[in-house]
């Protein structure tokens, strides 16, 4: 840890680049991203934000699900012990964010309360910018 860094806590985790979010920034479909590149947490919460904003719930929640396991798994590769800052504002972080949140809206829609709360504390821990970024 540097000097300047937080004495209280952990570093951020700054997940690196992943190759699959060019693929669907370049116009390559969700489908086609998650199944060439299946650990890409980016390619799952594309996937889980279009179910839920076309009234999929079931889907998008599954979809969010496997993004946020996804997550979970880089996340830990890099260093992440379960706790400490996700930064929104480095994209490569986004990807988990975004499944994080589809998750929450998922577990919201269907009534699934406790998993609403703990998505949504685990979003603000991650960064409180996160929420509103994502508008929740």
């Amino acid at each position: 840890m540097t000097l300047h860094g937080n004495l209280l806590g952990p570093e951020p985790t700054l997940l690196p680049v992943d190759p699959a979010a060019a693929l669907l920034d370049s116009g390559v479909a969700p489908e086609e991203v998650a199944a060439a590149h299946p650990t890409s947490s980016i390619a799952w919460a594309v996937l889980a934000e279009r179910a839920l904003a076309d009234g999929q719930t079931i889907t998008g929640y599954a979809y969010a699900r496997t993004g946020y396991h996804r997550s979970l798994d880089q996340l830990r590769r890099n260093g992440w012990k379960g706790f400490g800052p996700v930064p929104w504002a480095h994209g490569p972080n986004q990807g988990f964010l975004r499944a994080l949140g589809a998750l929450h809206r998922a577990a919201v829609a269907i009534g699934e309360t406790d998993e609403a709360e703990r998505t949504a504390t685990f979003l603000a821990d991650s960064d409180p910018a996160a929420p509103a970024a994502l508008g929740l």
